[in-house]
C-alpha cells in the first residue's frame, strides 16, 4: 500500500482509505464491521474515514473499538460534521456551537484525543463562513484536529473559504476535499479539480465504484442481485430509477476486457482509475465483508495512458462532467437510460 501526501501538507495518507458509511452500526453485524477494519489494517490501510451522522454515531463507536490497541500515531482518522445528528435546530450545520460540540462527541465515540482530519460534510449557507472557519481553526489550535477539509463543496465555496482564511490570518487552511468521483461521474473536473490543484487541496474521493455499478454486477435486463446494496432496505426501485439503465449497463460490461488485460477485477480497475487522475490523493472504499476490502485494496495502483484512453473510448458520452451537479448525488443522464447501441 502506497501513501500520498494530503494536498500540500506533510501528512501522508494511504491511497486506499477505508470508509464506514456503509456498514458500521446499520446493515451489517458489528463483528463483520470489525472484520472489515482488521482486513483494511492487514492490507496496509492506515487512513479511516467516518462521520458523526453515520448510523447516528454508532459508526464512530465501532471504528473506535476496532482500532483500539493500534498505535494511534500509525493511523490517520478523519470524521465530519454538518449533517443532522438530532432533532434540535442546532444539531446540524456549521455554527460554532455545533462544530465544537460535535467534535467533542466524535472524539468520545472514537476513543481518541484528536482527529487527523476534521471535515465540513457539506456547505452551510445559514452560517457566516467566517464563523465556521474560526471554529475549525480554534479546534486545530486546541489540538483536537490536525487538519481541516471539506466534502462536496463547489469550487466557488472552496475558493472563498481559502481567501477568507488568509484575510482572517487563520493558522489553518482547507487541505482536502471529499467529492464523489468515478469513471462516470466527473462533475468536479471542469472547476473543482483545477482550483484545488492550484491551491494545493487534495481530493479524497468517495463512490469510486459508482455505487457498485462499475463492479459489473448489475446486468442489463436483469433484476438487481439479491445481495447487492441496491436490493437492500427497499432501495432497489429508487436506485434503479436514479442510476441504472440498459445503455449504461451494456457499456460498463465493455470495460471487462480492459480490466482483464490489466490483470484486475472490474472493481479494482475503477479504483485504479480514480488513483490515476491528477489531483486525486486517495480513494475511499466501503465494504460489508472483509474479502471486499482485500479485493478493493488490489486497486491501489495507477493505470497506463493506453488503458485510460481505452476506458474513455468505451464510456464516451455517458460520462457526466456537468459542474452544476457538484454536490448532488450521482444521478441519471438521459443517455444512461436509452437502448444500448
Amino acid at each position: 500500500m502506497e501513501h500520498r501526501s494530503l494536498g500540500r501538507t506533510g501528512m501522508f495518507v494511504s491511497e486506499i482509505i477505508y470508509g464506514n458509511w456503509l456498514t458500521h452500526g446499520e446493515g451489517v453485524e458489528r463483528d463483520a464491521a470489525l472484520a472489515c477494519v482488521h482486513a483494511a489494517l492487514d492490507v496496509g490501510v492506515t487512513t479511516f474515514d467516518t462521520a458523526d451522522v453515520y448510523a447516528q454515531g454508532a459508526a464512530e463507536e465501532v471504528l473506535g473499538r476496532a482500532l483500539k490497541g493500534v498505535r494511534r500515531e500509525s493511523l490517520e482518522i478523519a470524521t465530519k460534521v454538518c449533517l443532522p445528528t438530532g432533532p434540535g435546530r442546532n444539531d446540524r450545520g456549521l455554527s460554532r456551537k455545533h462544530i465544537i460540540e460535535s467534535c467533542h462527541a466524535s472524539l468520545r465515540r472514537l476513543g481518541t484525543d484528536y482527529v487527523d482530519l476534521y471535515q465540513a460534510h457539506r456547505f452551510d449557507d445559514q452560517t457566516p463562513l467566517a464563523e465556521t472557519l474560526i471554529a475549525f481553526d480554534d479546534l486545530v489550535r486546541a489540538g483536537k484536529a490536525h487538519y481541516l477539509g471539506v466534502s462536496e463543496w463547489r469550487a466557488e465555496q472552496i475558493a472563498e473559504a481559502l481567501r477568507l482564511a488568509d484575510d482572517l490570518g487563520l493558522r489553518s487552511r482547507i487541505v482536502s476535499n471529499q467529492p464523489q468521483y468515478n469513471m462516470l461521474w466527473r462533475v468536479i473536473e471542469p472547476e473543482v479539480l483545477p482550483l484545488c490543484r492550484r491551491e494545493g487541496v487534495g481530493q479524497i474521493v468517495f463512490q469510486p465504484l459508482a455505487q457498485g455499478v462499475l463492479t459489473g454486477k448489475y446486468l442489463p435486463g436483469r433484476p438487481v442481485p439479491a445481495d447487492s446494496r441496491a436490493a437492500g432496505s427497499g432501495r432497489a426501485p429508487h436506485f434503479v430509477a436514479r442510476v441504472l439503465g440498459d445503455a449504461l449497463l451494456h457499456r460498463v460490461q465493455e470495460l471487462k476486457p480492459i480490466a482483464e488485460d490489466a490483470g484486475l477485477s472490474m472493481a479494482q480497475l475503477a479504483i485504479a482509475w480514480t488513483l490515476s487522475q491528477p489531483g486525486v490523493t486517495a480513494a475511499i472504499i466501503g465494504a460489508t465483508r472483509a474479502e471486499q476490502v482485500r479485493e478493493n485494496a488490489g486497486g491501489a495502483r495507477t493505470l497506463d495512458a493506453e488503458t485510460l484512453q481505452r476506458i474513455d473510448a468505451v464510456l464516451g458520452d455517458l460520462v457526466d462532467r456537468d459542474p452544476g451537479k457538484t454536490g448532488q448525488m450521482m444521478n441519471v443522464k438521459p443517455e444512461w437510460q436509452g437502448a444500448a447501441g
